[in-house]
């Protein structure tokens, strides 16, 4: 019972990482010109998502195995590379397209794009176009669930390696510390910062030792695992629900594509990409599962349903209508008592 049980978490983390491959590859053909290139999946007309896109493909195992573990009361903050987060956290793909069309339906009326889409009702606190940025907003969320005192909610806070030589990485593990917060820190460790290997850029032994420096605990596991993710961010949450403080989970990954969707990524030679991508989290799962005797038609079939799914949503944000000009300013700032309209 208990083999059947792992092989059917397996495969719904597998679905997961499906969903989330099918959404980006999806935005990405939008994003370069058109839907119907996208293997000829959809009838829609040719459209652009708006505003920048950043892809989180070959890092999909991170977001699938932490928010298994994760209560829809549970609330995270992500980055600008956030889709993957958000679709894993439970928000609705078709909105989330709709988003990055720059349409009414989308999460933020289409106002905020890819790098800004937020979905309260399921604890998603908001992607962030800056650095670091969402990290103090998950600890001032922590903070607020351990005064509200009986809760063991927690909060999921993604960042990138990036981030920790930004000031507010210090300043959230210190004060997550000293007020012992329900906070799981994950970093998604994909090597790059932008276009710079954040290594080069990096004094000391990283984030692992900085966090230890700070007294927070902290586990480091290949990122691409999507079991060994489940595995840790279980042991990690639990330990967090029972009140033992702040963790640290270090995810070492790898993205497959630029910065940007429109980054062909030269400042990578080729066969660091291509050794990388040989270690892809879903085939790495789909041999697992493979090995568990489930039959490849039964993994065709759940790439196919992921696939529709996005084409679907694809096809829906392409044709959902645009925002009214007279609502740009609602929900944005105050409208100075009307002096804008």
């Amino acid at each position: 019972m208990e083999s059947a049980s792992r092989k059917g978490e397996l495969i719904e983390l597998y679905r997961m990482m499906l969903r989330i491959r099918a959404f980006e590859d999806a935005a990405e053909a939008a994003s370069q010109g058109g839907v119907a290139a996208w293997g000829q999946k959809t009838s829609a007309a040719p459209a652009k998502v708006r505003g920048p896109l950043h892809l989180s493909t070959g890092q999909e195992a991170v977001a699938a195995g932490v928010c298994a573990n994760l209560r829809r009361s549970d609330l995270i903050t992500s980055t600008h590379r956030g889709h993957g987060h958000t679709l894993a956290k439970g928000a609705d793909p078709y909105r989330m397209m709709a988003e990055l069309f720059g349409r009414a339906d989308g999460y933020n009326q289409g106002k905020g794009g890819s790098m800004h889409i937020a979905d309260f009702s399921v604890g998603m606190l908001g992607a962030n176009g800056v650095v670091a940025a969402g990290m103090p907003i998950a600890v001032g969320a922590a903070h607020a669930i351990k005064l509200q005192h009986g809760d063991d909610r927690i909060v999921a806070c993604f960042f990138g390696d990036g981030a920790i030589n930004r000031g507010p990485f210090l300043e959230t593990f210190n004060w997550a510390k000293v007020y012992q917060l329900p906070v799981l820190f994950v970093c998604e460790d994909n090597a790059y910062a932008a276009t710079t290997r954040s290594s080069s850029v990096t004094a000391g032994d990283g984030v692992c030792e900085r966090a230890r420096g700070i007294g927070i605990d902290v586990e480091s596991i290949d990122g691409n695992d999507v079991e060994a993710v489940d595995d840790a961010a279980a042991r990690l949450t639990g330990s967090i629900r029972r009140g033992d403080g702040p963790s640290l989970l270090h995810a070492r990954t790898y993205r497959f594509k630029g910065h940007v969707s429109v980054d062909p990524g030269t400042y990578r030679e080729q066969d660091e990409v291509d050794q990388a991508m040989c270690h892809d989290p879903i085939i790495l799962a789909m041999r697992k599962l493979s090995a568990q005797a489930v039959e490849q038609a039964v993994l065709d079939q759940i790439k196919q349903q992921a696939d529709q799914e996005m084409a679907d949503a694809l096809a829906r944000a392409n044709e959902a209508a645009w925002p009214l000009a007279s609502d740009a300013y609602l929900d944005v700032q105050t409208s100075g008592a009307g002096q804008w309209f």
